[in-house]
């Protein structure tokens, strides 16, 4: 590593590196492979992380759903916070090559103290929330430090005049991007499933994999130093930009009364900084207000990885026509390698032909729309799951069943209350659970049973917020009729049934051997369905010796029914995402293009923060919170296409041109007395406005 670094400081620093040769004729620069390649190998590495990491939190940790949404968010935010940290150490001091390195081996680190974290003979539960938070941080500076160097050093790779080849490399590396997702999507779960290391679940081995793979991505990433095109860092850009911004603000107070009006408040700096400075300065704030109303799309496409994964967990994920969980989980990346091309080469094509000038912004603004759908969907899906979920009860109430397991019919009566009107037939399973008013945190019911003109008297306690259910059975002597017992309501986080509280996978049980403390029993306990919650009631009621009751209905919607909600996600990531890659690097100036990047990707951090925001502190029911998340999102794309309409497009690459010309006709003008004009934007070349 150090020895390539060195061999290619110089270069770096006077902008001397080797020009890339180019790929079979083309105007591609052999460079890019090696930049796709690393790309391709970290996006597995954090994908793979982070296919897992949800059920890392609840089954390793044993953290709640809502604590472990509310970290996972945290990560993802701080991975996008991050990138501003990268920008100006690359921009400002070691340049992106070298950044992208050292930052790398931060990230590296981190998958180790990650990894290490996820073994359970090392420490206590204490020592592992230490290392996997520690592990994650470092990860989050590591990735997000390397996020955009890596896309702006691509860029960099091309010649001004090829700017069509540099749109499709964005395609082509956001493509990397998502066949590293794909991959590391299918494989981890695997190793964390289907692997058993330590007892259990191997989640050391699913995280160790995606640390190998950062690896192989700074051993190809260096394995390309010799043909790659260096720009030299710009000095501390940061510094200047927050200097000059600060001495046009002083400076416009002390002498707007003393000086005529400028046409732009930054104009105030050109006393002490250079034009082309300012005009850089203008050019990025114009793209950063752009950028103001973007963190709600990523608001609603991060919860792929935290709500939409939970919404999965309650369906029924039974194989049917190939489509499975691990396929679902997939299906945004695996859609991304089909619709890039499809829309390269077909919808925009086909919209071009109608006479539509597609800009970046329209498309911007219809992957909102499509963003929007998506929820939408998620909405009408989530509705339709919750009819088979039982909501824990509110305080100052419990739930109840009854089964009868009499020979006859019983009635039930709770003071004070009709809870139980009809009678009970024997051996019927339960409508459902009721609701039972308490007086305060509990409360002792003294529960009337009638069973053939014999009534007796039972003393039951029963605990807000808690289920149970009631057995009613023939009295021995000296015993009661009646058996409280507590369920458990609520759903496997893993879509596994529940039989006797004991979590198994789904499947047909036949066979079961069954002992007491007299006899063994063969019981056959059919299919135990996904989500569902079953008890088994041994009575011998002539040949009957088993009563399975289904407490918790099945997850009766399949996951296919996700599928819908994932076309419309994806084909709004394609035309809002890869866009915006490319658009914010084509309209930043050269010294600003990684800061440019870390504006743009910062926009997924704000979004992470919404979701924290009204994750933790709407308290809504899911499918309102979706449907909130839907119309915010619609609103937005409304303020946002407002804003495009009266933006103007700008060629950077054009700066050097204009400000050679400016110097020659100073020099000129200098000689005759005359002054100077600033040069404003409306000096650059435009195009079209949205």
């Amino acid at each position: 590593i150090f020895s390539a670094l060195d061999k290619d400081v110089d270069a770096e620093d006077h902008g001397k590196g080797q020009r890339s040769p180019k790929l079979c004729g083309t105007n591609y620069p052999v460079s890019i492979a090696f930049i796709v390649v690393n790309e391709f190998c970290e996006r597995f590495s954090y994908y793979g992380m982070k296919a897992v990491l949800t059920l890392y939190f609840i089954h390793y940790l044993h953290w709640d759903k809502n604590l472990s949404t509310a970290v996972y968010h945290a990560f993802s935010s701080l991975c996008y916070f991050t990138p501003l940290l990268g920008a100006v150490i690359a921009d400002s001091w070691l340049g992106k090559f070298r950044t992208v390195i050292y930052l790398s081996i931060v990230y590296v680190i981190g998958h180790v103290v990650k990894s290490v974290g996820a073994i359970p003979d090392v420490g206590d539960s204490t020592v592992h929330v230490v290392l996997s938070m520690l592990g994650l941080v470092l990860i989050a500076f590591g990735t997000g430090g390397i996020k955009p160097c890596v896309a702006a050093f691509g860029g960099d790779q091309f010649d001004e005049e090829h700017v069509k080849e540099r749109r499709k490399f964005f395609s082509i590396f956001y493509m990397s991007i998502n066949a590293g997702s794909v991959l590391s999507t299918i494989i981890t779960p695997i190793l964390r499933g289907d692997v058993k290391c330590f007892g259990g679940d191997c989640y050391a081995l699913a995280f160790g994999v995606p640390a190998a793979l950062m690896v192989i991505a700074l051993v190809v990433f260096i394995a390309g130093s010799g043909l790659y095109k260096k720009s030299p860092p710009e000095g501390n850009v940061l510094v200047r930009v927050c200097k000059c911004i600060g001495f046009a603000i002083r400076n416009r107070w002390n002498n707007s009364k003393k000086s005529p009006k400028r046409s732009h408040w930054l104009d105030w700096a050109e006393e002490k900084y250079p034009k082309r400075l300012i005009q850089e300065i203008k050019m990025v704030f114009r793209v950063l207000v752009l950028y103001i109303p973007l963190p709600m799309f990523w608001a609603l496409f991060d919860q792929q990885g935290s709500r939409w994964t939970l919404q999965a967990t309650r369906m029924n994920m039974d194989f049917v026509m190939g489509v499975c969980f691990c396929v679902v989980k997939m299906l945004n990346a695996l859609l991304i390698l089909v619709f890039i091309p499809i829309f390269d080469m077909g919808v925009y094509p086909l919209i071009g032909l109608c006479r539509i000038k597609l800009t970046p912004l329209k498309k911007m603004a219809a992957g909102m729309i499509l963003a929007a759908l998506a929820f939408c969907a998620a909405t009408v899906v989530e509705i339709n799951v919750i009819k088979s979920v039982v909501e824990p009860p509110p305080a100052k109430e419990s739930l109840v069943q009854v089964y009868n397991l009499m020979d006859s019919e019983v009635t039930v009566q709770f003071p004070g209350h009709t809870v139980f009107s009809d009678p009970l037939k024997s051996y019927e399973d339960p409508s459902g659970y009721t609701s039972l008013p308490l007086t305060g945190e509990s409360q002792l019911y003294t529960v009337t049973v009638t069973h053939n003109g014999a009534e007796y008297q039972c003393g039951l306690t029963f605990t807000e917020r808690t289920a149970y259910s009631l057995f009613l059975h023939t009295a021995q002597p000296g015993d009661t009729v009646c058996k409280l017992v507590k369920d458990h309501i609520t759903k496997s986080e893993t879509g596994a049934a529940i039989f006797d509280f004991c979590s198994v996978p789904r499947g047909e049980y036949n066979g079961v051997v069954c002992k007491t403390n007299s006899d063994q029993y063969l019981i056959d306990l059919g299919l135990l369905d996904f989500g569902a919650f079953y008890t088994v009631i041994l009575s011998k009621v002539g040949d009957r010796v088993q009563f399975l009751m289904e407490d918790i209905q099945a997850n009766n919607i399949h996951i296919a029914w996700q599928v819908p909600q994932y076309v419309f996600i994806t084909a709004g990531e394609v035309m809002f995402s890869i866009t915006g890659l490319e658009f914010s690097y084509s309209q930043a100036p050269a010294s600003m293009k990684s800061v440019l990047q870390a504006g743009w990707l910062m926009t997924v951090a704000f979004g992470n923060v919404i979701v924290l925001i009204v994750a933790e502190g709407a308290g809504m029911e899911q499918w309102t919170e979706f449907l909130l998340f839907a119309g915010l999102l619609v609103a937005v794309s409304i303020i946002f296409s407002i804003m495009a309409y009266f933006y103007t497009y700008v060629d950077p690459d054009q700066l050097d041109k204009i400000f050679r010309e400016d110097t020659d006709d100073e020099k000129v003008e200098s000689s005759d007395g005359k002054k100077n004009e600033a040069v404003s934007l409306t000096d650059m070349p435009k195009q079209t406005k949205m």
